[in-house]
């Protein structure tokens, strides 16, 4: 079974653009504050899978074909400024316009994968990679990259640090990447006995935070899995599992100061239509479940909110949004398997990014405060 799991995923990651008849929607009430736009990108095979924006300029996306991209204009054109054919590019997350981080996927898992170094750091705006240098110790691959900018006290100052999490992986094993001190140093987290798979993780402070994952590596015996650590990652407390097979919590949105928080329950079941997401409304310490849709073909996977009631959801069917808190949805005009979404706030507002087998951003009003 694990064996068709990768073979499906493999078939978004190599497989053909995508068709016509599947095309994003025409432009409904969903994006009354603005239109989807769809940025030219170099051509590629399927869904990338993550990017990265520093501010409404400057971002980053990277591929499975190991190509990274840089855009100085917001999205409008794109530069590749590295090549490393055999690394799987699943996750990027920059701190600032020269210092990121880009996670591999690593081997045994997507066919053409040769590189096993999970996590590297750039100091020069991508267009070199240096290895993390984790120690003896390390994870098999990453799928989600968190970075939590914090400040300290010292002598008397507050001092700026980021406090970074890069966790996977999909299929397994499981394991978090961390530091404290911007990536200077490195811990390693085996979350081994906690999950099978990991595929979304996110901090609230240095302490607090959570993985998005899935009970078990196989997906026939794997339910949908929300975990959650108050110590740093020393010890885990499951809050979320699904109950239901075939299922993985894919991705997850916490918008900016906000409690309220949504996650993707990804189905592989393929005579389920439920299509649903979960809910917190307390940092992740209960969830409830969400009806998204009535759907076999929507299989989710990225979410983007950018307030506690207005939020889109990338599909293999095109997108899905909701503007009152997931109480209804509607049909949204975003490309196949949307797998990552980032708001960026703007002059004007919010910017969100979605990354798929399309590059695209929507500009929105300013969030209410919550």
């Amino acid at each position: 079974m694990i064996e068709r799991f990768a073979a499906a995923l493999t078939v978004l990651a190599i497989t053909a653009p995508l068709a016509a008849e599947n095309a994003p929607a025409p432009a409904t009430a969903a994006a009354a504050s603005g239109e989807w736009r769809t940025f030219t990108t170099e051509a590629y095979r399927g869904k990338r899978d993550s990017v990265s924006f520093v501010d409404d300029s400057h971002g980053w996306y990277g591929t499975g074909a190991g190509d990274l991209f840089a855009t100085t204009d917001g999205g409008t054109t794109w530069e590749k400024v590295a090549s490393r054919p055999g690394t799987f590019v699943r996750a990027v997350g920059f701190v600032d316009r020269q210092n990121g981080f880009i996670g591999n996927i690593g081997t045994d898992y997507y066919p053409g994968v040769t590189d096993t170094t999970p996590l590297y750091r750039s100091r020069d705006g991508g267009r070199t990679w240096e290895a993390v240098d984790t120690g003896a110790e390390t994870i098999k691959g990453v799928c989600a990259i968190d970075i939590l900018r914090v400040s300290r006290i010292y002598q008397g100052t507050l001092v700026p640090r980021s406090v970074i999490h890069a966790a996977g992986r999909v299929g397994g094993p499981t394991g978090i990447l961390r530091s404290v001190d911007g990536g200077d140093t490195w811990s390693v987290i085996d979350m081994a006995p906690h999950a099978g798979m990991i595929l979304d993780v996110k901090f609230f402070d240095e302490n607090t935070g959570l993985v998005f994952a899935a009970t078990h590596p196989d997906p026939a015996q794997a339910e949908g899995l929300v975990l959650r650590t108050e110590d740093g990652g020393k010890t885990w407390r499951e809050v979320y599992r699904s109950g239901r097979k075939l299922e993985l919590i894919w991705k997850a949105s916490f918008p900016e100061s906000s409690d309220t928080g949504y996650a993707t329950v990804q189905s592989y079941d393929p005579e389920r239509a439920t299509q649903l997401v979960i809910r917190s409304d307390d940092k992740g310490k209960t969830w409830r479940e969400i009806e998204m849709a009535q759907d076999k073909t929507a299989r989710q996977f990225g979410i983007g909110f950018v307030s506690k009631d207005v939020g889109f959801v990338g599909t293999a069917a095109g997108g899905f949004a909701t503007k009152d808190g997931g109480k209804t949805w509607e049909r949204a005009p975003i490309a196949r398997a949307a797998n990552k979404f980032q708001a960026v706030p703007t002059d004007k507002g919010v910017r969100l990014y979605a990354i798929g087998t399309e590059v695209q951003a929507i500009d929105l009003a300013a969030p209410p405060t919550d």
